[in-house]
């Protein structure tokens, strides 16, 4: 195999023959093709893209590269959510143990804050005592027995992706629509599952912020799904504001568990069970989208839900009292309430400001292997549209000191908008997509 020739192959547009991507992830597992080398022909693929038949290929080979969970013979629906990523998304916190009472098993592997979004293993890592560090072994056995387990991508599932991200993140080749649904794919196909709900976000907090490249990874990723026989379908929902309340990943937990309490804010719920109705519809545990949702709800008023959100933490070794009491999970020492500065109308709340403000005050990570700060972040009680007074209070600024009191009210300053217009907000969730196409949805 010539390396340069396939760079220069992609590079002028064309396809690399059937047997070609396959036999390129397996030489760059076995240290065969030069880091130098993969970072050219990825930014290649950047430039020019990939078929339909190349990125399927591409995607089977990286999942084939290590080792995936198995429930064969189980006949009960397997079903995961995939979110691209947003602030105060924590919607996989409560649709996790809603499907598992609903008689999903849901294997959910997520990953870790990155950049201003949040990510879900920081945010199950503040509940004290809670491990998202599982074997396979452990996950498969813990998903029968529990219907759930919330754990880490393991250094057996796709480790060609592992590598793959590390040399996108440094070469600026991060955004490309089809080595992202590779990337994501590959490990979503090794969760052993019937059924795979995408959250796609769009919006200027989205990872693409653009509509249409939000319906482009929304489409791809369906495809890669259905050609592996797993049923797909994506929602593309609204990150121009953060996703409820609270942002920072141990008041994201309180904020999980006083949805469960049926005390969740309205947005955050319907985005909820908007994904929630389309699991339980694509894993065929219902048939009606009305039906789904009132069964998704039903979960949070008898209690169950919650209940299966401390069976699935006391598993993991977390406390589980946290369900009881939020006040023992992390709690930040210092705390200031946030004012407005003059009177008018909320014109946004952007979700990067407020990222890059949990991160400058120790809550949020540009490294992967960077630590954080659980207990700091904001509770947001505004949302564009609001007509606010000059002094009335508009969150709440958790910091460990006040440096990070400071931090957070500079990231406020330039989060929320305030002036005479009138706003027009994405709508929560604007699409529905399918292997059969694009719904726009009422707003």
């Amino acid at each position: 195999m010539v390396i340069p020739s396939l760079i220069e192959c992609k590079r002028d547009g064309g396809e690399l023959p059937p047997g070609t991507w396959a036999a390129i992830v397996r030489a760059y597992a076995a240290d065969e093709i030069p880091d130098y080398q993969m970072s050219a022909l990825l930014m290649a693929v950047v430039w020019r893209g990939l078929s339909g038949a190349e990125l399927t290929e591409l995607t089977a080979a990286m999942l084939a590269s290590g080792d995936r969970l198995r429930f064969d013979g189980w006949a009960v629906p397997r079903v995961d959510k995939h979110s691209t990523g947003g602030v105060g998304d924590k919607t996989s916190l409560l649709l996790a143990p809603m499907l598992a009472c609903c008689g999903a098993a849901v294997p959910m592997m997520s990953g870790r804050g990155l950049g201003h979004t949040g990510g879900t293993l920081d945010k199950l890592e503040s509940i004290p005592g809670f491990s998202t560090q599982l074997a396979l072994t452990a996950a498969t056995a813990q998903v029968r027995t529990l219907g759930c387990a919330l754990f880490g991508q393991t250094p057996e599932i796709a480790p060609v992706d592992r590598r793959l991200y590390a040399l996108r993140d440094v070469t600026g080749t991060v955004p490309s629509v089809p080595l992202i649904a590779a990337s994501i794919m590959s490990k979503k196909l090794a969760e052993g599952l019937t059924a795979l709900v995408l959250d796609v976000k769009a919006g200027s907090g989205a990872f693409l912020p653009d509509e249409a490249q939000a319906l482009e990874l929304a489409r791809t990723m369906i495809d890669l799904g259905e050609t592996s026989g797993v049923r797909t379908v994506a929602l593309v929902t609204a990150m121009d504001r953060p996703l409820g309340h609270a942002c920072g990943n141990a008041l994201e937990v309180e904020e999980c568990v006083l949805a469960l309490q049926g005390e969740g804010p309205a947005d955050l719920m319907e985005v909820t069970l908007a994904l929630g109705a389309e699991a339980l519809l694509a894993a065929g545990l219902e048939r009606d989208r009305k039906a789904a949702r009132a069964r998704l709800q039903g979960t949070i008023a008898s209690g169950a839900a919650l209940r299966k959100l401390a069976e699935i933490i006391e598993a993991q070794g977390g406390n589980p009292a946290v369900t009881d009491d939020p006040a023992l999970l992390p709690q930040a020492p210092h705390s200031a309430v946030y004012t407005a500065r003059f009177a008018g109308r909320v014109q946004a709340v952007h979700p990067r400001h407020v990222g890059h403000g949990i991160i400058a005050m120790g809550g949020g990570r540009t490294r992967v292997e960077a630590e954080v700060d659980p207990s700091v972040g904001f509770v947001i009680t505004v949302s564009p549209g609001d007509q606010v007074a000059t002094g009335q209070p508009l969150a709440t600024i958790y910091a460990r000191d006040t440096a990070g009191l400071e931090a957070g009210a500079e990231a406020l300053d330039r989060a929320i908008a305030i002036g005479a217009g009138a706003p027009a907000p994405r709508p929560l969730v604007s699409h529905r997509v399918t292997a059969r196409g694009v719904e726009t949805l009422p707003g």
